[in-house]
């Protein structure tokens, strides 16, 4: 690939041509040899043949696929972003939006007594913010490398308000909570998010939820939810979420959907078929998941229900009271057998002399501590204060092929931008944070997910529509000039479990609002991106 610039003496008709490329539009529409002409922010020509026009740079795109910038349904780059704009990890894939807040867990609105999550806490930010405007202030100020979609998280959103216990919320506190959400939707939120698995999400009552995502409905938003089981209990989760959206009116968005665990693999074909009922009903609801067969979240998640609420300081006393401790141990001893603590493996890690266990299977660490695995687990979570990652292998790939033949899932990363330098690269990610939306374009080179045309659609139009997007995922004369220009042959995502900070190859060009961002894999210095 080369990219020249025109003499400044010449009138232009495009500040842009990006030319000879195969055009995949975003639509799921057939492939075609064109060129794109951009002028400002916009696309302002797709034609067969643009080499008449003058452009003040022009890119060769030959033997390239020209794509709309890929959307990044399910990201959790929020705080990170004010950290390390670059955006690398994604932006090497062809990412140009992301979609923050998810989980439940949100960088704005922080309440009174807001907490933000562990990962996020650790770090010092370029300046103070509470509301979601004041975010978005803050946010715009540091340039982005790509497009922000906010989320409103309900868990921030309580804990701000109701402190971090799952007890009911009084009428005043529910008032307070609807005023606060209006609020950040009026400021820019595009929906609300749950993360029903953990505090104090996973004590409330549905009918708060419904509330809630009420009021995101009646502002055009989404109700996004990390449900609260996808294990045994998954099929309950999915209707609990589907009556949400049934009860609220909000757009519906199930996150990661999977049937978690080899004793619940059997159990996704139902939920895919109470989803296509609720579409049938006329209920809008849409899915994302990663392409990978094992998730990631903070290993706290295995403590009882009872021992996780709080917040930090309370769990952390529970822990370290003896008494309470035993009773923890004696719980997750018994809870889980040893082929579930088999697939568990170390993630990120805060304390120096547990880096040596990144990536490695808990029963072997717990064998070098001379513990067994739930001991392992426990006394991780205790020294590291809440802050180790973890990793869980419970998926099954037939079941991963099975979910994305359904034309209402899209791909979501579940992952955090990260970096092979900077401030974003000294923990243990999923690979997923590197490699999720190249794994998907590489494999529809022989269609084992998609065809090419699908995979780009997953990626671009599908989750621009969700979420609200006008005049982006797609490829037409006047929408943004958001786009990724791809080598099919040269596509590959080397980050593993391992090894996860490696860049991923393959994406050739990326225009973000118009700006030549990345080219031939080199950085512009470039940074577009907008909170949208």
């Amino acid at each position: 690939m080369r990219a020249w610039y025109a003499g400044q003496g010449s009138e232009m008709d495009f500040d842009l041509l990006i030319a000879g490329g195969r055009v995949i539009d975003g639509t799921g529409g057939a492939s075609f040899r064109g060129d794109v002409g951009i002028r400002g922010d916009r696309i302002t020509s797709i034609a067969p043949d643009l080499s008449a026009a003058n452009a003040a740079q022009k890119i060769d795109a030959s033997g390239r696929q020209i794509c709309p910038g890929l959307i990044d349904a399910h990201s959790h780059s929020d705080t990170y972003l004010l950290l390390d704009p670059r955006a690398a990890s994604k932006v090497f894939q062809g990412v140009t939006t992301e979609v923050t807040g998810n989980c439940g867990a949100s960088a704005a609105p922080l309440g009174p007594r807001a907490e933000l999550p562990s990962d996020w806490a650790s770090h010092e930010y370029p300046g103070r913010w509470s509301t979601v405007a004041e975010y978005r202030t803050l946010l715009e100020s540091v340039r982005p490398a790509v497009n922000a979609v906010l989320l409103v998280g309900h868990n921030t959103l309580r804990k701000g308000i109701c402190g971090p216990e799952p007890a009911e919320a009084s009428p005043e506190q529910l008032a307070a909570l609807r005023d606060a959400l209006v609020q950040a939707m009026d400021e820019g939120a595009h929906g609300m998010s749950t993360g029903l698995i953990y505090p104090p999400g996973s004590g409330v009552p549905a009918e708060e939820i419904v509330e809630l995502a009420r009021e995101a409905g009646k502002h055009g938003g989404v109700y996004a939810s990390h449900m609260r089981n996808e294990g045994a209990g998954v099929a309950e989760s999915v209707a609990e979420t589907i009556a949400v959206g049934r009860e609220s009116g909000a757009r519906i968005q199930i996150s990661h959907l999977k049937a978690s665990g080899r004793a619940n693999w059997d159990r996704l074909e139902p939920v895919i078929e109470a989803v296509r009922a609720a579409r049938e009903e006329g209920l809008v609801v849409c899915a994302d998941r990663y392409p990978y067969l094992a998730g990631q979240t903070d290993l706290d998640v295995v403590l009882p229900a009872w021992a996780g609420y709080g917040g930090r300081e309370a769990v952390l006393a529970r822990i370290r009271d003896a008494a309470t401790r035993n009773r923890i141990l004696e719980e997750l001893e018994s809870s889980r057998a040893p082929e579930d603590w088999a697939c568990v493996a170390v993630g990120s890690t805060v304390v120096p002399e547990f880096e040596s266990f990144r990536g490695r299977p808990l029963p072997e660490v717990a064998e070098q501590l001379n513990m067994t695995p739930a001991g392992a687990a426990l006394h991780l979570i205790d020294r590291e204060e809440l802050r180790t990652g973890a990793l869980f292998f419970g998926l099954s790939a037939e079941n991963l092929t099975r979910v994305y033949r359904e034309p209402w899932v899209m791909i979501g990363s579940d992952a955090s931008i990260r970096a092979p330098d900077g401030p974003l690269s000294g923990d243990h990610p999923h690979p997923r944070a590197y490699g999720s939306f190249t794994r998907v374009l590489k494999n529809a080179r022989d269609g084992t997910w998609f065809t090419p045309e699908e995979a780009v659609r997953r990626m671009t139009s599908l989750p621009a529509e969700q979420f609200g997007l006008r005049g982006r995922g797609v490829l037409r004369e006047g929408a943004f000039a958001d786009i990724a220009v791809f080598s099919p042959a040269e596509l590959d995502d080397p980050a593993d479990y391992a090894r996860p900070h490696r860049l991923a190859r393959g994406t050739a060009a990326v225009v973000v609002n118009g700006v030549l961002t990345l080219i031939d894999g080199q950085w512009t210095g470039n940074r577009a991106g907008r909170v949208l």
